[in-house]
């Protein structure tokens, strides 16, 4: 096994800087979180190849500043395994790339039966990478060696993987389909904060009433509270389940609360002054959530021939044209065009031109070469099912 340290001091981390900046081509990008124990997702290692220097590895909460990486290898090609998981965490550590290379979504758009990392290096170069650590608490210092070899080989093959899945998006002429991808990976915005983020509570819906979603909401907002003071992931202190049985036995006391058997965690009974007082505060609440929240999201495809008929015979038509373009382009067809967005125009379709189904395309988020595969044809679909005197005649066609 070899031997990797963590970087964990400024002067060793400039020379590190200075030795990547030396290297030659792409650079391979990864970084380890601690989810599922930690509050946040910041970064707890960072890992870094290029060809000519090596593989490092930084530790973000002892370097605390960034920059010397930046400027060492801010303005060369990222290389990534799954882009989108990794860019929040560095971009919190002033870290983002001029450009990227995405393994993963490289591979789903060659049609790669496998795209994790392991089945990626696999497949392109043969080598075999162990996945147990994956799951690790990576805010744990000292990090194991078995940790840091882990860690290392993410990163250490990974332009080699570049390089071979870049051959094969030449030989399939997915070029273009790919770096349009890349860009829009990267221009992604961040997710805006969730309206009522305690309603993903699992196991709300069992919870009936008004006053007793206020209680709900008020021990979500005391758990989250409490966790981030702690830097521990909210469920690690009381599980959902947990807060959703305290909210059902309706305790009338701090004692009563303590007698619930479901309401656990390493939290519940430590805290539970802290639990009582959410309790009484949601009761207390002048402020009642809405029972029903408005969603925009479309009814179930398969309610659509008794809700929207004209849409059911929309989709039904265009949904095999889909899949048959993503089968001929030897890619998944959620990878050609969502299955959400082609849903949407189904329902509330635009004019029926080609402008028109491509704008509306573009709105969605579809990017050009998507549009350019799919908008003629479902364009046709729609026409097909308008011309169609019976929709349930054009969705059966």
């Amino acid at each position: 096994m070899t031997e990797y340290s963590v970087i964990d001091d400024f002067p060793a981390f400039e020379e590190a800087c200075r030795t990547l900046a030396a290297g030659t081509g792409p650079v391979a990008v990864d970084v380890e979180r601690a989810s599922g124990f930690r509050y946040s997702q910041r970064a707890y290692l960072v890992q870094v190849f290029r060809r000519d220097a090596g593989v490092f590895l930084f530790d973000p909460p002892a370097l605390g500043d960034f920059s010397p990486l930046r400027a060492a290898i801010g303005d060369v090609e990222w290389v990534f395994h799954a882009a989108s998981q990794d860019l929040p965490s560095l971009r919190e550590l002033g870290l983002e790339p001029a450009t990227l290379f995405d393994t993963e979504l490289a591979a789903r758009l060659l049609g790669h039966e496998r795209v994790g990392l392991a089945a990626v290096v696999e497949d392109t170069i043969s080598v075999t990478l162990k996945k147990e650590h994956s799951a690790a608490d990576w805010s744990t210092r000292p990090l194991p060696a078995a940790w840091l070899e882990y860690a290392a080989l993410d990163v250490l093959h990974l332009v080699d993987v570049r390089d071979r899945i870049a051959a094969e998006l030449e030989e399939q002429d997915k070029v273009d389909f790919a770096a349009q991808e890349f860009a829009a990976t990267l221009a992604q915005p961040p997710r805006p904060p969730r309206e009522d983020p305690w309603r993903r509570l699992s196991g709300l819906h069992q919870v009936k009433g008004a006053r007793n979603l206020a209680v709900a909401r008020s021990l979500w907002e005391a758990r989250e509270e409490y966790a981030q003071q702690q830097d521990t992931s909210p469920g690690r202190l009381v599980p959902d389940r947990s807060l959703v049985a305290a909210v059902l036995a309706n305790p009338q006391s701090k004692q009563a609360l303590a007698g619930v058997q479901a309401f656990n965690g390493r939290a519940s009974r430590t805290e539970l002054d802290r639990w009582w007082a959410a309790i009484v505060r949601g009761r207390e609440s002048q402020t009642l959530p809405r029972e029903r929240v408005p969603s925009d999201a479309l009814p179930p495809a398969r309610a659509w021939s008794d809700r929207n008929p004209e849409a059911d015979a929309r989709l039904k038509l265009a949904r095999p044209v889909v899949e048959e373009i993503a089968e001929g382009l030897n890619m998944p067809t959620e990878n050609l065009l969502k299955p959400e967005s082609l849903r949407r125009i189904a329902w509330t379709p635009p004019a029926l031109t080609v402008d028109a189904v491509s704008e509306a395309l573009s709105a969605l988020g579809a990017r050009p070469w998507q549009i350019e595969q799919t908008a003629q044809k479902i364009l046709d679909a729609f026409v097909e099912a308008a011309q169609s005197p019976d929709p349930a005649i054009a969705a059966e066609s």
